[in-house]
């Protein structure tokens, strides 16, 4: 392997691994500032309960994102040195914006919620974790902008060999970078949903606590079933636009070959990269791609021989990350409306509370694999149209990347294995006794 692969690899790990803890920060808080408003409005202590086990669950999983996250930003300058020096003006300005505008004052705002219960207004405790979920889906706005840049890059100059600045409004008001924040967040929303749904799910089996955790359940029932439409809708959005800007990208989501107007959509497809060809084809919809991608059925879409095969993503992994993706989605809105008509009758219905159970897991690799079709999609640029990913590493040996590497595997594999440990743990448990009865 050599330098740029390793540095792919090890950000790719460093972003995979943070990424399992930031969407269930974000959707987590929206729903620990409901429940905790539920109390500020009704005084009902099992709202404050509620507020009390879920936020819990909330800051640990915080800390862990906060952890794994830091690491991500030295890397630009010791694996990505070239890509920061030809960029570092766009791309840092929106990091930097974003540390000091978003994430300092959500971890500050944690520490009033943590610290302030006994010392501020019910009122003013909860207009606090809305102030940590507004900050943290703000974050998430800085930080989707500065990769929409790095998937449409607008606004800049190239002066002196380096892209520079020259149009910050349009670098805010880049498509791509919105549509990539509204289908992650409400992604996220979906994921934190889902993990109180099956929590939820696992105690409503074994009859814990069952007002609690009905109530729980019915929440992020709610929360998640309009997330997933939010996710389903903005995604189609978000397609048309990657077939208008990044034609390539979405000619390897679909394994896409030859260029045709009435372009067919095939339900079961393997592809064949090496032959560029699709080995099978099945389930041909005539005009239905060019239909998703450009709401015309008589529209022509590029396929992947139209470009330099050096400028083609790796096909295979973009094309089934894509339909995984799409597959989870679909399944999101399909359990959550299920649950929508069994609402009242949870406690009736322990197959369904199994699968929810079991669903856990599902939003996670929906987000991790929706990355996938971002990120290995855009190769090989790592600004596209720009710079390619190979002229973006930093002049380091094999061995000094391997060793980082091979110490980031292990310490983030031991973060993970303590703080899924800590977060089963606390969720196992369930809330504390005396907090249910309302003695707190």
């Amino acid at each position: 392997m050599d330098v740029v692969l390793l540095s792919r690899l090890q950000f790719a790990a460093a972003t995979m691994f943070h990424f399992l803890f930031v969407p269930l920060t974000l959707g987590l808080s929206v729903l620990v500032a409901y429940m905790e408003t539920q109390y500020v409005r009704t005084g009902d202590k099992v709202w404050l309960s509620m507020t009390k086990f879920w936020g819990k669950l909330f800051l640990i999983n915080f800390a862990l994102g906060i952890v794994t996250g830091i690491t991500l930003e030295f890397q630009f300058g010791t694996n990505w040195s070239r890509y920061s020096a030809y960029v570092g003006d766009i791309f840092g300005s929106l990091l930097a914006i974003e540390a000091t505008t978003s994430f300092f004052l959500e971890s500050t705002l944690i520490g009033v919620w943590i610290f302030g219960w006994k010392k501020l207004s019910a009122k003013a405790h909860a207009a606090v974790m809305w102030l940590i979920a507004a900050a943290g889906n703000l974050s998430a706005i800085w930080i989707l902008l500065a990769n929409g840049w790095m998937q449409h890059p607008v606004g800049f100059d190239i002066r002196n060999g380096r892209a520079e600045l020259s149009d910050f409004t349009a670098v805010l008001t880049n498509l791509f970078g919105w549509l990539e924040f509204f289908h992650v967040v409400s992604g996220a929303f979906v994921l934190g949903s889902f993990f109180v749904m099956g929590i939820s799910a696992y105690h409503l089996l074994k009859k814990n606590n069952v007002d609690f955790f009905t109530r729980s359940f019915r929440i992020a029932l709610v929360f998640g079933l309009a997330s997933s439409i939010v996710v389903g809708l903005v995604g189609d959005f978000h397609g048309a636009h990657v077939a208008e800007v990044q034609p390539e990208k979405m000619a390897a989501m679909e394994s896409h070959w030859e260029t045709t107007a009435n372009a067919p959509f095939y339900l079961f497809v393997v592809p064949d990269e090496k032959n560029e060809r699709n080995f099978i084809e099945l389930g041909k919809i005539d005009g239905f791609l060019s239909l998703l991608a450009f709401k015309d059925v008589n529209a022509e879409v590029r396929g992947l021989k139209d470009f330099p095969k050096d400028e083609r993503p790796p096909v295979l992994i973009t094309f089934l990350a894509f339909r995984i993706m799409v597959a989870l989605g679909t399944l999101f809105i399909l359990l959550t409306a299920a649950g929508w008509f069994l609402r009242n009758n949870l406690t009736d219905n322990p197959l369904f509370l199994k699968i929810m159970m079991f669903s856990i897991p599902l939003p996670y690799i929906a987000n991790l694999v929706g990355w996938i079709v971002a990120e290995v999609g855009r190769q090989p640029w790592i600004v596209y149209g720009l710079m390619k990913t190979s002229d973006a590493a930093s002049p380091i040996s094999v061995s000094q990347v391997s060793i980082s590497l091979a110490a980031f595997i292990l310490i983030y594999g031991l973060l993970g294995a303590v703080g899924f440990y800590l977060i089963g743990k606390h969720a196992v448990k369930g809330p504390e006794t005396d907090l249910v009865a309302g003695n707190i």
